[in-house]
């Protein structure tokens, strides 16, 4: 996992510095026409975790991948949950998160399953 310093929030209330390494907030500003990308990251309890939201919307599919492109390698997979009803956690309506556990390869479908490379 890899922290993007330069976009690192400094101050205010999820303010960090590149000490806490690939822990605290970040914010990617955008084009007008785009919301800003805003991720808090952590490697800790042996997982390496980014959140991803905006103020406006859930982020896309684009956006998830651009996020995982700068937080991890291209060849590195990390997943994104779907846990039981009764363990649900919303503290945000517009964020998404992935999840990559530290030393545990993550099994992956055959990619037959997922679909057919064109």
């Amino acid at each position: 996992m890899k922290a993007p310093n330069r976009h690192r929030i400094r101050t205010g209330y999820m303010a960090s510095d590149d000490s806490y390494g690939c822990n605290g907030a970040f914010l990617f500003k955008r084009k007008k026409n785009k919301p800003d990308l805003k991720v808090i990251a952590s490697d800790q309890m042996g997982w390496e975790h980014v959140s991803v939201s905006t103020k406006v919307r859930t982020p896309t599919w684009g956006e998830m991948c651009f996020i995982k492109g700068i937080f991890w390698d291209e060849d590195d997979c990390v997943i994104q949950y779907h846990p039981p009803k009764s363990q649900y956690i919303n503290n945000h309506p517009f964020c998404l998160h992935m999840w990559r556990p530290v030393d545990v390869e993550i099994p992956m479908p055959p990619q037959v399953m997922v679909g057919v490379r064109i």
